[in-house]
């Protein structure tokens, strides 16, 4: 493999590791406030418990993510110096927002809720809580403005160095592109969140049907039961896991309708931006109509040639491209010549590209990607909704059925909205190549802003170099894909106990309900995160 190959695989195995993380922080995070909001509002302890609970899954999950975002950054002056030349005029504005404005918010609001528990007042420490995740929520927005000034340039003018100077702040940030992006992303983290409540709340339901401490009357509703034996396995217990299972799966329904409204508008923007991208990911290689639902060819071919269409709809692709009916959406064979016309059938002649100026460009991205990550991102999608509706018919009178085959099912259904979050990240970001900043025809963007990729990479990076730092980060990432797993295993395993140690000692003040604890302590709920 080359240095742009290297530098690519790189930035991806980084990336789509880290964003392993991303949705569930954002996702979880405003679940968990919402518990703590009903325990503040209600005093109810089954809402505190499910705060301690997922919480210290939210804090787990939000220490490895930071640490794994940190690569990100650093890898656009080491391998991508190109690039963040290109762009440092227009990034620098989102990205010093997100870092010392969003994040900031974020990390200290985050250390005020983990060490609050009994020191603050319940509504300032709730108060924290929000904070944080309101600033989380900020930070992703900012991130998002970048990425989508990259597939839609906006609010810059072409400096005299041929490198694009932000004009207009504003146009960045209210990019229609980012304002979609923002809002599918957001509702794909929902869905992220609320499918892990609903697996691991059904794990536990299971585990007290299993050990017979609930069972069933003769038509089928729930019997709480309660292991004296055993600390946090009491009725409260079960109210935290049913009302967790329960909010879970509303959640992830009503997030997946979200993320079909908002992808809908993604497509059409798509459409009207990156036309080409949207081509491939329908394997559309003539101007028509009619929708795919079942291409083949080979996997590494960008030629249409190798595509065999076995099943397709007339007239949805129009209805998804323009929102009508039989509309003629422009396919691969007529855009291929009309991107060689504008941009040329090399990369152009021109100091900013230094060595690759002159190399052959191929604007067709490898259909086979474009077009299963696409079908795969709503596929998983339509999985978890339906998922969602099963689980609240199957849990309507209190408890979910004995099957450990069932169980095994939820647990698996985790994984699918993790699955459909990185499916659609790839296709968004495979399906814009050649480009790193991509053009938009027709002035839907400003006219002339566009960089190669193959242009973006540091000219005084080596193959091995960068070969070495593949395989340290992807050693390293497994080292803490390792860690975050154990710790997520042991305490999901380990129930309300094991996130709440008074529990297990009767008779010790409860840090929730405003009691001052011992600060010689060492079993604080969340302390272990710092």
């Amino acid at each position: 493999m080359d240095v742009l190959d290297i530098a690519r695989w790189q930035f991806g195995i980084t990336t789509v590791y880290h964003f392993l993380m991303v949705p569930l922080t954002l996702g979880l995070g405003m679940m968990v406030a919402i518990m703590q909001t009903r325990w503040v509002r209600t005093g109810d302890e089954k809402f505190l418990r499910m705060t301690k609970f997922w919480g210290k899954v939210y804090l787990i999950n939000f220490i490895v993510g930071v640490a794994t975002g940190l690569v990100q950054e650093f890898q656009f002056g080491m391998a991508w110096s190109e690039y963040s030349r290109f762009v440092g005029d227009v990034f620098g504005a989102p990205l010093a927002m997100e870092g010392l404005l969003a994040f900031f918010v974020e990390s200290t609001f985050l250390g005020i809720w983990i060490f609050g528990w009994g020191r603050l007042r319940k509504g300032l420490h709730l108060a924290a809580l929000w904070c944080a995740v309101i600033g989380s929520w900020i930070s992703a927005f900012f991130i998002i403005v970048a990425n989508s000034w990259m597939q839609h340039p906006v609010g810059v003018e072409m400096g005299a160095d041929g490198r694009p100077v932000m004009t207009d702040v504003w146009a960045v940030l209210t990019n229609n592109t980012a304002l979609a992006a923002y809002t599918h992303t957001i509702f794909g983290a929902l869905v992220v969140a609320g499918m892990f409540l609903l697996g691991i709340s059904w794990y536990h339901l299971w585990r007290r049907r299993h050990d017979g401490i609930d069972s069933v009357d003769a038509t089928g509703r729930v019997i709480v039961g309660q292991a004296d034996a055993v600390p946090g396995r009491d009725k409260k217990d079960h109210g935290v896991w049913i009302w967790s299972l329960r909010f879970g799966a509303i959640v992830a329904i009503a997030g997946f309708l979200g993320t079909v409204a908002s992808g809908d508008i993604q497509g059409k923007l798509m459409y009207e931006q990156q036309p080409m991208k949207m081509a491939a990911a329908e394997a559309a290689c003539h101007t028509g109509s009619s929708f795919s639902v079942l291409s083949l060819g080979d996997p590494g071919s960008t030629d249409c040639a190798d595509v065999i269409t076995l099943i397709e709809i007339p007239g949805v692709l129009g209805f998804l491209g323009t929102g009508e009916w039989g509309a003629d959406m422009p396919g691969i064979n007529d855009l291929e010549p009309q991107y060689v016309d504008q941009y040329g059938k090399t990369i152009p002649d021109d100091a900013l590209y230094g060595d690759m100026a002159g190399t052959d460009v191929q604007y067709v991205p490898v259909m086979w990607v474009t077009y299963w990550g696409f079908r795969l991102m709503i596929g998983l999608g339509g999985v978890v909704a339906f998922g969602g509706v099963v689980a609240l018919w199957l849990t309507r009178k209190g408890t979910v059925p004995r099957s450990p085959w069932i169980m095994r099912l939820a647990l698996l259904g985790i994984v699918a909205p993790f699955a459909a979050n990185i499916a659609g990240w790839i296709f968004t970001e495979l399906g814009r190549q050649p480009f790193v900043v991509a053009p938009n025809p027709d002035a839907t963007g400003i006219d002339g802003v566009f960089m190669f990729t193959a242009a973006a990479v540091s000219p005084g990076v080596t193959a091995g170099e960068l070969l070495f730092s593949v395989i340290t980060l992807s050693a390293v990432y497994g080292v803490m894909l390792v860690i975050e797993l154990y710790l997520m295993v042991k305490y999901v395993r380990g129930g309300v106990a094991a996130s709440m140690p008074e529990l297990a000692a009767p008779g010790h003040p409860d840090d929730g309900d405003g009691t001052r604890p011992d600060p010689d302590r060492r079993d604080d709920v969340l302390a272990f995160a710092y």
